[in-house]
């Protein structure tokens, strides 16, 4: 079968625990599991990460552990109904000074003391994801007063959004904190942080998995309408990441529904012409919380981010919490290999123009464009130390799939959230020098990726265990002796 080139990233949670649902999972085609810190406990986390490790092991496989921080989601308390009603027109204030478990239909208490500083008379209150919305009519020293402009149902714990951003909370909190080292201490590939505003919170989260002794790739979740109000703003977030996350719940309810699209086409495009990899995530499939099958208007969502050349579609409550995960993601491998059909997704003119800025980087794009004209090439394949040479291969738009060698664990989990990288064990050091081409030609031969009469390009350094040594590149025949 065809390889799969978007990746697929999927939410571990309550309906997803058992080493059962993780191999299925793991069978129908997850690339990456998201640990999700807003829910859970550490232990519980530490359960499902082994679990992954194991059974991917068990199975040869390389699946990526991504770790997304809870960050500051500002939120109301608790009713003492549990919900409440509320209707257009209907006055309620939200109160920093109110008991956090005796909220009504007058007034509820919130856990962020700031949003008095934050607001003013005329701003746009989003509750509950746009659900319910209210204007703020005026500011008190413990409390923001409201008209509701689209009433509904109010429970517990919602999240509170400013229409057009602002909210002034700080990116990383105590417990994100403490969940980083939690994730240092699995290994984890990925860190995702959320809501940063700008670079320097990137910075600062470098910074503390650093001081964990964790070598995760970062991933910055765009969903402040401040990160994207003007590219300046964007770039520096991105070249400040390793990775980007369109997250379009918060990013849609603070910048409108009807400018989504334009800016997640927009990140996707900015994050891969900088070298980032790229998640499209949120509501992908939701329907299939409940249902077996997706809807037409999640199919072309799923689709048109394949298309767009996204790295990895990404699930969450679908396969955290829904009543079919393992279909979810057999339906999202399906849309994905039938978008990636399509003659748009393989042709490429990517830096086409600009110079290089590093030999591995030659070699990459040399390899990649030479595969793409040259008659008869199925595969290429990157003896990497660090990941670095796959990455800038998968940043060119191509129908051949990447095969990423490498001796490092560490490399090949992180290798599976590349679009159309898919990561071998190879050590080269264990083979004779003469003999390293021949050996890695017969690695994709053992598995059914290539067959006599193929080329094959192949990419390598001069000297093994050095980290950006990639220097030369290798037409090789399948079927004739190599060297």
């Amino acid at each position: 079968m065809t390889l799969r080139r978007t990746k697929i990233v999927a939410t571990l949670g309550p309906a997803t625990s058992s080493p059962e649902r993780i191999a299925a999972l793991i069978d129908a085609g997850m690339n990456v599991a998201r640990l999700n810190f807003s829910h859970g406990t550490a232990d519980e986390h530490r359960e499902r990460a082994r679990l992954v490790r194991e059974i991917a092991r068990d199975k040869g496989t390389h699946v990526a552990l991504l770790g997304d921080l809870q960050g500051p989601k500002i939120r109301i308390a608790r009713f003492t109904e549990g919900k409440i009603q509320l209707e257009i027109g209907d006055h309620f204030r939200l109160s920093t000074s109110h008991p956090l478990d005796d909220g009504n239909a007058d007034i509820v208490g919130i856990d962020y003391p700031e949003l008095v500083n934050d607001c003013r008379a005329g701003d746009e209150l989003l509750l509950d994801d746009g659900r319910v919305v209210l204007r703020v009519d005026s500011v008190g020293k413990d409390e923001v007063r409201c008209t509701v402009t689209a009433g509904g149902p109010l429970s517990n714990h919602k999240g509170i959004n400013r229409r057009g951003g602002g909210l002034s909370a700080a990116a990383l909190t105590d417990k994100d904190r403490f969940d980083i080292t939690v994730a240092a201490e699995l290994q984890m590939e990925y860190v995702a942080v959320s809501f940063p505003r700008d670079a320097a919170d990137m910075h600062l989260a470098r910074k503390l998995l650093k001081d964990s002794e964790s070598n995760a790739w970062l991933v910055a979740k765009i969903e402040r309408a401040e990160a994207v109000a003007d590219q300046a703003t964007l770039d520096g977030l991105i070249l400040a990441s390793d990775a980007v996350m369109v997250a379009r719940g918060d990013l849609g309810v603070e910048i409108g529904d009807a400018e989504l699209v334009g800016i997640q086409k927009l990140i996707i495009s900015r994050a891969r012409k900088q070298n980032k990899v790229v998640i499209t995530a949120t509501q992908m499939m939701e329907s299939m919380i409940s249902s077996p099958l997706p809807t037409r208007a999640e199919v072309s969502d799923v689709a048109n981010a394949a298309l767009d050349y996204t790295d990895a579609v990404m699930l969450s409550a679908e396969t955290a919490a829904g009543s079919f995960p393992v279909e979810a993601v057999q339906a999202m491998d399906r849309v994905c290999r039938g978008a990636e059909k399509h003659p748009t997704s393989q042709n490429s003119g990517h830096r086409l123009g600009q110079e290089f800025e590093r030999c591995d980087e030659s070699i990459a794009l040399a390899a990649m464009y030479t595969g793409n004209h040259f008659p008869g090439v199925t595969a290429i394949i990157s003896l990497t130390e660090s990941g670095y040479t796959p990455l800038i291969m998968s940043r060119i738009r191509s129908h051949l799939p990447i095969f990423a060698l490498s001796p490092n664990a560490e490399t090949l989990g992180r290798v599976a959230m590349f679009r159309g990288v898919q990561g071998i064990q190879f050590n080269p050091v264990e083979i004779t020098s003469s003999d390293v081409n021949q050996a890695a030609v017969n690695t994709l031969l053992d598995r059914g990726h290539v067959q006599a009469g193929d080329w094959v390009i192949l990419t390598k350094g001069d000297v093994y265990n050095s980290r950006g040594g990639t220097n030369s590149m290798k037409l090789l025949h399948v079927g004739e002796r190599l060297v």
